[in-house]
């Protein structure tokens, strides 16, 4: 009887940073770091991109004092 499960692929980093700006309460540039393993830089530049492809992405002040600031995508592009 042959196997029927499917192998789905891994997701992308690219994906999970969309994903994690998605959250209600979005996501920090450390919370990204630690997910995507990248350094500042290039969280920054995933961030840059997102924008480019037509994603609203709102920068939140931090909550605290010391604190760290919160991006949250707050519109995706629209269809064409």
């Amino acid at each position: 009887m042959p196997n029927l499960t499917t192998k789905s692929k891994p997701e992308t980093k690219s994906a999970l940073v969309r994903r994690m700006l998605a959250r209600k309460a979005g996501a920090d540039l450390i919370a990204l770091q630690k997910a995507t393993g990248w350094r500042p830089h290039s969280v920054r530049a995933a961030l840059s991109t997102l924008r480019k492809a037509g994603y609203k992405i709102d920068r939140l002040p931090p909550d605290a004092d010391g604190g760290t600031a919160t991006y949250k995508i707050t519109a995706k592009p629209a269809a064409t």
